[in-house]
């Protein structure tokens, strides 16, 4: 890890600390298990020590005076009793590092995806429809993962590598300073070679994050998009496209790999030097009785181990890089922060009446192309408003503003007199119903489809909202009936009775204020009629906003708004608007008079 990367460590260290914060008995756990694991791996080497000094030679210093009471077969014994307990206890201490810390990290993880989660749901429609969905779901699933490396499962090691070569170099000094600093002279050649290749790992990594959230949101939409995917033949061109972006997350994988073995091998010619220095001239010194041969030993032991947690710090470093780069993936989106949210002094909204204003409104989704432009409307409770118009007029998101899924550039969007601004998104949102033209069922069951407009609602509840929209009879006839699990995006219904389904959910929240987008379209005769008597007894009594591109439809709204680029040229009542003989009149004009008659005939009955 490089001093460039250090920052976004600290970073995220910084930011998931409230997580470990709530693990800290497993933390404190770990720590202290890890602090006994260093200390019995420096004990390690000074049984074998003994076996050398006191009984396979008659060493010159024996200076530990307890040890010549003993007879050799006794001390061998109790080295080797020795050793099986140092070994014993290091195993049951780092078992117990190993199992808090993954008890710990996997806790933590799951907070994080969670968190993000979350996070990704309340962000604005403004983010999500800029981003790839295959994208975030990389980043939701294995960035993530990834940060578990970061937190603790190559911290904390990192941490105990780092305290056992302190540890080690300090006894090693003790036994012979001029050996030890002659061991140390290859640290420098470590450190360079540390800097040197992480910081390219850590641009290799964050390049193949990149690309691997590039084949997931490849596959993502073609995934998402079948059924238009197979009748327009369109696989070969799909998989050309998955193709090379799988093969430049293939390549830029395999740069880190290398990258990453190349640090570890370096460190493995930097290990052997150093060995090889200390051997020779740590054997001349045993030569010249100014250590020990169990001196030479232990140095040696302690000096292999002492280089391996720098092998560790290669490896981990490598691991680092790489979740780093994950985290700044996860912390970019945790840092976005919604165009649309509750304000500091927002409330709960009371029951809404149904009294809708646009004052003055206008909205740019980029600023000097304005969308919509100075839109002035009022709506009674109760009453049913048809928008009409060319597709881009500008429709769907004005009613996107009543629901503040964006917010005006100028003006106010109010209800009941009181700017929905002023209200908390959730209170504001569970009183407006939806139903869309491509309404979106679960796979789940009939009553969880249903049930996610209202978490509490009882099964009487859910049949009385389904029989209301004309849906009991095909739902009964299904396998298992309501138990009956949809397919994904309810695939396994026909549009007629997904976009019934969708009216029940709209219908259970009992919600004053009801949007309807294009809720007929793409639908046949039969499954159309079921649909707009379904919508009938919805909209009873609500404030109901219809987007249509069907005027005979339109023509039983109470008040028709024509928009166009932007703006109402038209409004009133199907006979006013005729009257007016402009663009409404063209459009009412331009349908079949077959078509009007018979979507008459039709509603009438």
């Amino acid at each position: 890890m490089t001093q460039k990367s250090i920052p976004s460590f600290w970073r995220i260290l910084h930011r998931f600390a409230p997580y470990l914060q709530k693990q800290s008995l497993l933390l404190i756990t770990a720590v202290f298990a890890l602090f006994a694991e260093v200390v019995l791996r420096l004990l390690e080497p000074w049984p074998l020590k003994f076996v050398f000094d006191y009984i396979l030679i008659d060493a010159p210093d024996k200076n530990i005076s307890i040890l010549n009471r003993f007879d050799p077969v006794t001390l061998l014994t109790l080295s080797a009793f020795g050793l099986i307990a140092i070994t014993a206890l290091r195993a049951i201490a780092s078992y117990w590092s190993t199992v808090s810390l993954a008890l710990a990290s996997s806790r933590i993880l799951t907070e994080i995806r969670e968190q993000l989660y979350r996070h990704l749901q309340c962000l604005s429609l403004s983010y999500h429809t800029k981003a790839r969905s295959g994208d975030l779901l990389v980043r939701i699933s294995t960035d993530t993962t990834r940060l578990q490396e970061i937190v603790l499962t190559a911290v904390m090691p990192l941490i105990v590598s780092i305290m056992t070569l302190l540890g080690m170099i300090g006894i090693m000094i003790w036994i012979d300073r001029d050996l030890t600093l002659l061991a140390l002279i290859t640290l420098p050649f470590f450190w360079f070679a540390a800097t040197r290749l992480s910081e390219r790992i850590q641009q290799a990594s964050r390049q193949q994050r990149q690309r691997e959230g590039a084949v997931a949101a490849t596959l993502a939409e073609s995934i998402g998009a079948i059924k238009l995917v197979q009748a327009l033949s369109l696989q070969d061109a799909f998989a050309n496209v998955f193709s090379q972006a799988n093969h430049r997350s293939l390549k830029e994988s395999v740069k880190t790999q290398r990258l990453s073995a190349s640090l570890e091998r370096t460190v493995d010619v930097v290990i052997a030097i150093g060995t090889a220095i200390v051997l020779w001239y740590g054997a001349r010194l045993a030569l010249r009785d100014h250590l020990t041969p169990g001196d030479v030993l232990v140095f040696l032991t302690y000096l292999k181990q002492a280089f391996k947690p720098i092998q560790n710090f290669a490896k981990y470093t490598g691991r680092l890089s790489k979740a780093v780069a994950s985290g700044e993936r996860v912390l970019d989106i945790l840092d976005e922060t919604p165009e649309v949210d509750d304000s500091p002094f927002a409330i709960v909204a009371p029951p809404f009446q149904g009294y809708v204003r646009f004052d003055c409104v206008s909205f740019a989704y980029q600023a000097g192309n304005p969308l919509l432009k100075a839109i002035e409307l009022d709506v009674k409770p109760g009453q049913q408003v048809a928008l009409v118009g060319t597709s881009g007029s500008g429709k769907s998101t004005l009613l996107s503003l009543l629901l503040r899924l964006y917010d005006p550039t100028e003006g106010r969007v109010m209800i009941d007199g009181r700017d929905i601004r002023d209200y908390t998104l959730k209170s504001l949102r569970t009183q407006i119903s939806v139903v869309m033209q491509d309404s979106l069922l679960f796979a789940a069951t009939v009553w969880e489809n249903i049930g996610y407009g209202v978490p509490d609602a009882t099964h009487a509840q859910i049949e009385a909202a389904v029989r209301l929209a004309n849906a009991h009879e095909f739902v009964e006839a299904l396998p298992q009936g309501y138990d009956t699990i949809l397919g994904e995006r309810g695939s396994t219904l026909s549009g007629g009775q997904r976009q019934r389904l969708a009216i029940a959910r709209a219908a259970i929240r009992q919600a004053p204020i009801l949007i309807l987008d294009e809720p007929t379209t793409g639908l046949d005769k039969h499954n159309e009629k079921a649909v707009i008597t379904a919508l009938e007894s919805v909209a009873k009594n609500r404030t109901t906003f219809l987007i249509t591109h069907d005027l005979t439809l339109a023509a039983h709204a109470d008040l028709i708004l024509y928009l166009e680029n932007g703006q109402i040229l038209e409004q009133g009542t199907h006979s006013q608007l005729i009257q007016l003989n402009k663009k409404y009149t063209s459009l009412y004009q331009m349908q079949s008079p077959a078509d009007r008659e018979n979507k008459k005939q039709e509603i009438s009955r």
